[in-house]
């Protein structure tokens, strides 16, 4: 029986000569990412901003938006916001953080469901102080901070110096474009998009450190090999691997992103573009050739006797 192969062994793709066009097109996606988070801002959930959501579905069809942020808005509660998602009789109702404390969030509570009365069933109810959402918020950007921090020392005691800085620039690279793409499609910023965040720096590096890994090998293994050459042969040999691992992990970011509900929406959507479009891009346009102005490989022979620089040669004639 034979065997699927969506990517053939012998590959000889040259990556490398793309690098004139990924470098200046990630330079300008990324000034275009951080140009929309200033302008336009996170979506910030009730996790940080603190107040109240509530999950509703109409009980006669699709729910009458206007008539309901008619009816809230009489409640004197301050900015509610209504938004309908999935089916047209789901909406999601957010109010503002109440003056007051716990007790002025659940009086805030019982007047939106008063005010709708029997009309809606209650999927969720959240309630979040100013206190705790606060320390959400702080607390998920030191676990952001710490995370590329413990990757940076990691990799430079993995490796070396340049392929830690170049597997940071690569993660923050895939942060700052999705923080990008959430602020422009307006996804919610939670606690669930943290933990996206920290899943996407974990997935993007485990496909970056397979390439690098392969890279020192090859680097130790032709030592007279023009650096293009072997970071491409890298590349060409650890591709099929990447394109399977991509392919399972897109059709199952899919089915959640399809099929999950609104209460996972932000997570998957985050995912699917963080780790499998902008993660399978960077770890071979961008981790990997940055390693060519890092200096990776420039003293390579340089310190071996030269009957032994003449005998590597050999294998690097080979390896072309």
């Amino acid at each position: 029986m034979r065997l699927l192969r969506i990517v053939p062994d012998d590959t000889k793709f040259d990556f490398m000569r793309f690098r004139r066009v990924s470098f200046p097109l990630s330079a300008v996606l990324s000034i275009a990412a951080i140009a929309i988070y200033f302008t336009i801002g996170l979506n910030l959930g009730i996790d940080f901003i603190g107040g109240t959501l509530i999950e509703v579905q109409s009980k006669s069809g699709p729910a009458d938006l206007a008539r309901m942020r008619s009816t809230l808005n009489g409640l004197g509660l301050g900015e509610v916001q209504l938004q309908e998602f999935g089916s047209p009789s789901d909406v999601l109702i957010r109010v503002e953080q109440q003056p007051g404390g716990e007790e002025a969030q659940q009086q805030a509570v019982a007047k939106i469901r008063g005010a709708l009365g029997d009309q809606v069933d209650y999927r969720r109810v959240e309630v979040v102080g100013p206190r705790v959402s606060a320390e959400l918020l702080a607390m998920g950007t030191l676990g952001l901070i710490l995370a590329i921090g413990g990757i940076l020392i990691y990799l430079w005691f993995r490796f070396e110096w340049q392929f830690a800085l170049g597997a940071m620039i690569a993660n923050v690279h895939d942060l700052v474009l999705t923080i990008g793409f959430m602020s422009l499609m307006r996804l919610d910023f939670d606690l669930s998009t943290v933990a996206a965040l920290l899943t996407i720096l974990g997935y993007s590096l485990n496909d970056t450190v397979v390439i690098f890994d392969r890279i020192r090998e090859m680097l130790r293994r032709y030592k007279k090999m023009p650096i293009e050459d072997v970071l491409n042969q890298s590349i060409n040999s650890t591709l099929s691997r990447s394109v399977i691992t991509h392919v399972t992990v897109t059709l199952a970011l899919l089915s959640l992103l399809i099929f999950g509900g609104p209460g996972i929406h932000s997570f998957t959507a985050a995912m699917t573009f963080g780790a499998v479009l902008v993660g399978s891009y960077t770890s071979i346009f961008i981790a990997s050739p940055i390693l060519i102005y890092l200096g990776v490989g420039r003293l390579r022979g340089q310190d071996e006797p030269a009957s032994e620089r003449a005998g590597a040669a050999k294998p690097a004639a080979a390896g072309r």
